[in-house]
């Protein structure tokens, strides 16, 4: 009681008083604190206390930079060191020269204060990340563009700090078709796209009322989709365990984030501002503040590429004229990874390929030509149950969202078509 009561007065100090006077009185509250719970601290002990009880109280992120920045250098010299002398293949170690890394280190985006160690820390502490870094607000991609550009020029084929992404288009949404109607080989099939929110920070940055004026403004929004695309919201602090269990089992809904996104604090306030909706068939899902602000899927069993995609498009065009989402005349959709950002479209099929999955060569030779990514059965970073395959486009950026798609119907086809064969 005591504890919540200095962290009321912090907040209100934040909301109403100047930052030198808040800094001082947040620690003379928490010096308080910490003496009637029996504990005495001092120096830079106090100082990063002061920090972590402002975390806490989701205070204005200038504040905690106040605190942070002695504690952010540290850590990213420290970070930066033992990646430099690690074997990690990431992309984060293959373009963070030195040379980088001295420029970047004590640069802030301008509107949440957020630093180099915000975009890499989820790559400092795990070595084995295809990638290893992330964008805590939009402004980042060009703060810290001297890391962004070279990545993903080096992950999105070729997209090049001069480029520019194509305007949106879905194409003739009647080409695709069903890649496999005897239903040998293909499983599922999932069509996707990331969106931010205009006017919001990325995971990182965003407070719990932020969190939950989400929750709310999406939920609100959805509930007048109609036809196929009619159904329920179902916010994540109302589910029973056994509901959400199940949603989970049936790939239906998302988990609290791996280590990867744990690390980039993408996790905060869980589940505080999650939550699903359906349509009543299942096969139009929206997820709320999973990694992105809103992931729109479209899925459905078998492989009938054609009506996932055209499910899909009808559902986005929709929405979007009700909610804005945050767009770059470069980069495309904004999303919180650099993986997704352009048309944030994946693609992707669970299918059944034992022969490929024995001769796993000529699986990576196809994915290759035609720019697909091979994940485990249960996406990154799994391993594939009984040859069944998460495969999909990698590319996103530098192409339409129907040229991404189209990469995928045409390298799926192949590979059935050796799977065959063989």
């Amino acid at each position: 009681m005591v504890l919540q009561t200095r962290l009321d007065d912090v907040q209100e100090c934040a909301a109403e008083r100047g930052c030198l006077e808040g800094l001082e009185l947040v620690e003379h509250l928490l010096s308080q604190v910490l003496l009637e719970q029996g504990l005495a601290v001092r120096g830079s002990q106090l100082l990063e206390a002061s920090f972590q009880l402002l975390q806490c109280c989701s205070v204005h992120h200038f504040w905690a930079d106040l605190f942070r920045t002695p504690h952010t250098t540290e850590k990213l010299e420290a970070g930066f060191k033992k990646l430099a002398a690690s074997d990690s293949k990431s992309l984060l170690k293959k373009y963070l020269t030195q040379e980088v890394f001295d420029k970047l280190k004590t640069l802030k985006t301008p509107s949440f204060g957020s630093t180099l160690l915000d975009v890499i820390q989820s790559g400092l502490e795990n070595h084995d990340s295809g990638v290893g870094i992330y964008a805590p607000d939009a402004e980042a991609y060009t703060t810290f563009a001297d890391l962004f550009d070279p990545i993903i020029e080096d992950y999105h084929g070729g997209f090049k700090k001069t480029d520019k992404h194509p305007a949106k288009d879905w194409g003739d949404v009647d080409t695709f078709q069903n890649l496999d109607p005897a239903g040998e080989f293909i499983i599922s099939t999932r069509v996707r796209c990331g969106r931010s929110m205009e006017g919001y920070p990325f995971n990182p940055c965003l407070s719990e009322a932020q969190y939950k004026e989400m929750e709310e403004k999406v939920s609100s929004t959805l509930s007048g989709l109609e036809g196929e695309l009619k159904g329920a919201f179902y916010p994540l602090t109302g589910m029973t365990k056994e509901v959400q269990q199940k949603l989970i089992d049936d790939h239906f809904l998302f988990k609290e984030g791996d280590r990867f996104l744990q690390a980039a604090n993408a996790c905060r306030f869980w589940p505080t501002g999650r939550g699903i909706y359906h349509n009543d068939n299942k096969t139009f899902l929206v997820w709320c503040n999973e990694e992105d602000h809103l992931r729109l899927i479209s899925m459905q069993m078998g492989g009938d590429l054609g009506q996932v995609y055209r499910r899909l498009v009808s559902a986005v065009n929709d929405i979007e004229k009700r909610i804005p989402f945050s767009h770059n005349d470069r980069l495309g959709f904004l999303t919180f990874c650099p993986t997704n950002l352009g048309t944030t479209i994946r693609a992707s099929v669970h299918i059944k390929v034992p022969k490929l999955a024995a001769n796993k060569a000529k699986l990576e030779e196809v994915a290759g030509k035609f720019n697909l990514q091979v994940r485990g059965t249960r996406g990154e970073h799994t391993e594939a149950e009984g040859g069944v395959y998460d495969i999909s486009n990698k590319r996103r950026m530098g192409l339409t969202e129907y040229q991404a798609v189209k990469e995928m119907n045409d390298g799926i086809a192949e590979l059935i078509k050796i799977e065959r064969e063989l």
